[in-house]
């Protein structure tokens, strides 16, 4: 009796404040989500998404407003962060990867679509079909957006609400088993066609086009030089040799540093390296050996963004700025537009060019004063572009156009995605503009999500159960038909006619799914970095694709 009491007041409590509802369905969805099998977890989509079923099959629900201020959240902040890769991509291999993620969403379209009619499902469970499977919130999002925009024909006797709750169930029943077949195929695929996904990798790396941001492994060594040689070799010889254009190296000479001059270096000099790792194995162990310096060394070693502002360097080059013999600085990147730049020394550089260096939090700040800004540094987000961009998003989605009785728009999703796309790229093109860091970003597009994913949740908790008796295991196996036909065809497609390499194959189709936790499961078989730049290729074309996706299933 206690017991049963005890339950009353927590719902009679529960019932009067939404609020708590939905933090405590955002606690215990992230912590299942969390929970490991092994090397899988959920992940806190899954999580909150299979929390929200639960109190929504005790009525719970949160507003229909408050639900569109997370979509509305999460889909701009998707399009501002897919921004400059969208452009970047379009300009170096845009070709290949569109196309990657065009055959992947056609293909998961058209078993949605084909599944749907033979099994004449309810209106919107098609578009639930399709972005479960696809494991794609942009494409639910994006359905759901058509039913309350009004885009889409309300078939007769079905309500909005209903249709609504139909996307709902049909991405909560395949959600969760498209995931886990998503990460089983992605896993156990390569090993399947005989492919060492390690070794290609590696290959991938050492190849001419492993130079594309990939991060170094930058490090502070100190060394005395021992090679006799040495001393008959004059500056231009020794940099030939045994520099690589690249590495900070000072030289200290009675118990202070200073410049390498015409006569080169000497026996018994000490050296303060920073470069990569390779290098030292390469070249500097060849003629010194590595000491432990009897002088306080700065081996702590900051990354930093820096934005050129300065007009008098626009046109210099690298050589020209010396920004390693000037400032000690090691420079890792070069972006422009959102295109990775070759740092070598002919590199010109322009104005609001984006340079990443690593070295000390001294040497930075001098460069930062001398050439424009420090990127890391704003910790403010510019909340006037945030908010006037999801409004005018927001705006730009409500134009239609009525061709033959079908009303045709971007939608508010389309409409907050472009609002994005065009805020992030020209955040690319001119740094000051529009800032929003990368852990506001985060949290903006991770909340968002997931106030969004609650409201799947218990919306769809009302009537999973019935939709589980009367249509649960064939919509469960029409979900991973959704799944693991797409990945099989765009392999094939991406492998045989679009010649993608073996290392970054599988990251461009998780990408091409918009699935991070897929993503992952690759880069750990890797054991690189690689497969993410594939991942990245086809991410910023499927997150426009799958919402329009999205919008089209609709029909069915």
């Amino acid at each position: 009796m206690d017991i049963e009491h005890s339950g009353k007041l927590l719902l009679s409590l529960l019932n009067h404040h939404f609020e708590l509802v939905f933090f405590l369905v955002l606690g215990f969805g992230y912590y299942i989500g969390n929970i490991r099998l092994g090397s899988l977890s959920l992940g806190a989509v899954a999580g909150v998404l299979f929390v929200g079923l639960i109190f929504g099959h005790y009525g719970f629900r949160i507003s229909t407003s408050g639900q569109m201020i997370g979509f509305a959240l999460f889909i701009f902040s998707v399009g501002y962060q897919a921004g400059p890769g969208f452009v970047a991509v379009l300009k170096q291999d845009g070709v290949k990867y569109f196309a990657l993620a065009m055959v992947v969403a056609l293909t998961g379209f058209s078993v949605a679509a084909l599944w749907a009619y033979s099994l004449s499902l309810p209106p919107g469970m098609s578009a639930g079909l399709l972005s479960g499977g696809l494991t794609s919130s942009p494409t639910l999002a994006a359905a759901q957006d058509a039913v309350h925009a009004g885009s889409v024909s309300i078939p007769e006797g079905w309500t909005k609400d209903q249709v609504i709750d139909n996307i709902a169930m049909g991405y909560a029943l395949t959600y969760i088993f498209g995931l886990i077949g998503l990460i089983i195929t992605i896993k156990f695929l390569p090993k399947f066609l005989g492919i060492d996904l390690i070794k290609e990798a590696e290959t991938f790396e050492k190849s001419s086009q492993g130079d594309m941001g990939l991060p170094q492994n930058i490090i502070l060594r100190t060394y005395r030089v021992t090679a006799k040689e040495i001393v008959s070799m004059d500056l231009d010889t020794l940099r030939e040799k045994y520099w690589d254009k690249k590495s900070v190296v000072k030289v200290r000479r009675g118990g202070k540093f200073v410049p390498i001059d015409e006569k080169g270096l000497f026996v018994d000099d000490v050296i303060e390296v920073l470069g990569p790792r390779q290098y030292f194995t390469s070249k500097i162990s060849n003629i010194a050996k590595e000491i432990i310096p009897d002088w306080e060394t700065s081996s702590i070693q900051d990354t930093a963004q820096i934005v050129i502002q300065n007009p008098e360097l626009d046109g210099l080059s690298c050589d020209d700025i010396a920004i390693g013999r000037h400032f000690g600085l090691f420079i890792i990147n070069i972006q422009r537009n959102g295109l990775h730049l070759p740092h070598q020394g002919d590199t010109k550089l322009q104005q609001n060019d984006l340079l990443t260096v690593v070295g000390t939090a001294s040497q930075i700040k001098v460069m930062s004063e001398y050439m424009g800004m420090i990127e890391q540094d704003g910790v403010e987000t510019d909340m006037v572009t945030l908010s006037l961009g999801i409004a005018i998003g927001l705006i730009v989605g409500m134009f239609s156009v009525d061709l033959g009785g079908v009303s045709l728009g971007l939608g508010s999703a389309g409409g907050l995605l472009a609002s994005g796309l065009f805020i992030g790229y020209r955040r690319s093109i001119k740094p000051t503009f529009g800032q929003l860091p990368e852990p506001t970003r985060w949290f903006l597009m991770e909340f968002g999500l997931l106030l969004f994913m609650a409201g799947v949740g218990l919306r769809a908790g009302g009537g999973i159960l019935e939709t589980l008796h009367q249509n649960g295991l064939i919509l469960v196996i029409a979900g991973i038909c959704v799944t693991i036909t797409p990945i099989l065809v765009g392999y094939f497609v991406g492998t045989k006619l679009l010649k993608i390499q073996p290392a970054l194959i599988f990251g461009a189709i998780t990408g091409a799914m918009t699935s991070g936790a897929a993503l992952s499961v690759v880069i750990k078989e890797a054991k690189s970095p690689v497969p993410a730049l594939g991942y990245t290729g086809t991410y910023a074309f499927a997150n426009v694709i799958l919402v329009i996706a999205g919008s089209l299933i609709m029909i069915f």
